[in-house]
This record gives structure tokens, sequence and C-alpha cells, in this order.
């Protein structure tokens, strides 16, 4: 007698901690279906060529249009937008005791007064990311060098230290950050505005899937797929999950369709 294997899949995650938290969810609705998952993290440049070249089936997840958009552009063979996940923005903020008569958009980081007490270290992530490069055209667009910011990349881990060190010793600073992020649990961020459009407003943290793949996938797994919808919010919380209270991406996707009451089988 023989027996069906279970159906594989290939998920490839961009490697931050909230985008883990998102496919912690993704992979939870899969094992519901007895889907076996091979997950890979890899940078944005990275993770979209593993999906360009067809060595990952899922990628979670792609903001659409703004920040990951340009990545799918040399994107030949045919794919889905499975669900949007959530609806993220790229931000610049300040700590909530930065008085907002005095800071109130980014224009304001060159006037004399405010530039003699901001921190001019604009410590960021990596350089794929969409805020790095809103972040730079943003230095550039409102003549910030020229009153001593400058932009840095580095990891996600030294992007939380600096602000969390400017938290602890009061300090004016500035945050390229984004929603979702575990550190809107615990801080208030006042985001500036930014008319000029550079940050290029809200996109779709969208879930995508290789056509070819989906014929691997039970139908009733990628409807359950379809109806994910957990929101900013619920994302902030998750990634505070993983990062603050040591959970794994996976059980939190578990606690979450709990939580929720997520369709599953």
């Amino acid at each position: 007698m023989t027996t069906s294997r279970p159906p594989a899949i290939r998920l490839v995650t961009i490697d931050l901690s909230f985008h883990h938290a998102a496919a912690g969810i993704v992979r939870a609705v899969l094992e519901q279906y007895g889907v076996n998952v091979t997950e890979v993290r890899r940078p944005h440049e990275a993770a979209f060529q593993l999906f360009r070249e067809g060595e990952a089936d899922l990628l979670c997840a792609a903001w659409l249009p703004g920040s990951h958009g340009v990545y799918l552009d040399a994107m030949v063979d045919p794919f889905e937008r499975v669900c949007v996940l959530y609806t993220p923005f790229a931000l610049w903020g300040v700590p909530e005791y930065v008085p907002a008569d005095q800071v109130l958009s980014v224009a304001d980081l060159a006037r004399p007064e405010v530039a003699a007490r901001m921190v001019k270290r604009i410590q960021g992530i990596g350089p794929g990311a969409g805020i790095s490069r809103f972040s730079r055209e943003i230095i550039d667009a409102y003549g910030l060098a020229a009153h001593g910011y400058h932009f840095e990349n580095g990891s996600l881990d030294d992007c939380v230290s600096a602000f969390e060190q400017a938290v602890r010793e009061q300090c004016w600073a500035v945050v390229p950050l984004w929603q979702p992020q575990y550190l809107h649990w615990t801080h208030r961020i006042r985001p500036l505005a930014e008319p000029r459009g550079l940050l290029r407003g809200m996109d779709e943290a969208t879930l995508l899937l290789h056509a070819s793949a989906r014929e691997r996938l039970p139908v009733a797994a990628v409807q359950a797929l379809r109806a994910l919808s957990p929101g900013n919010a619920e994302m902030t919380r998750l990634d505070f999950e993983i990062v603050r209270e040591g959970r794994s991406a996976l059980e939190a996707g578990r606690r979450y369709l709990v939580r929720s009451a997520h369709p599953v089988a």
C-alpha cells in the first residue's frame, strides 16, 4: 500500500523580526493542513532574489507598492498576491517627550535651535530596506547634512539600541522606523510630518505565492491563507512577543490563530 507524501512548500522570509512574526502565522496555518514548510530567512535583496529565481514558493512579505515594488520589477514567472497581512508605513519619529510645538515635521530638524539639541546620527537598518532608501533621500531633500545630520546603516539591534539609549538619556533623537514594530508596544513614538511624500505612504504587506506552486497546496489551505489579515496592532504585539518575550515565531503564530479564532482545518 502506498501513501501520498504530505505537500511541501519553500518559504523565504525577510530577515527582520516582524517579518518572522508574519511568517509564523503563515506556517501555523499551513501546518493545520499538513503542509511541510521549509523556511529560510534572508535580507531584503536576497529574499526577493530567491523568490524571483524560483528557489522559494512563498515570500513573506512584500511591502507593495512603495518599499519593495522595485524588487519585483524583474519578476518573470507569474505569482499571486495571496493576502494583505497588514498595512505598514515608514516613518521618521521622535520620542514623545520631544515637544511637538518645536519638532512637528522633518523640516523642523533644520531649525538652528532644534539642530543644536538633536542627536545627529540617524541610526537605521540594512541598506535594502525601504526606510533606509527613503531616509537618505530625506537627508538630501531637506538639506539636513548641512546641519550635521547623517544616516547610517546597521542592524535592527543597532537601530533599536540607539533609540532606547536616547530615551534613557532623554536626548532629542530621530528614529527611522516603521509600523508595525515592537518598539511601539512599549514606547510612544511621534511620527514627524514629511509633506514631500518621500516616505511613500502606506503599503500593503503582501504574501506572495508562485503560481506554479499553488497546485501543491490543498485548496482549503490557500483559502485559509487568503483569509489572513492580522493588522498592524496584532503584528506589533507578535513582534514584541518574539523579540522581548522569547517566543518562537511559530509559537506566536499558533497563539494568534487561537486568539483570533481564525478558521483552520
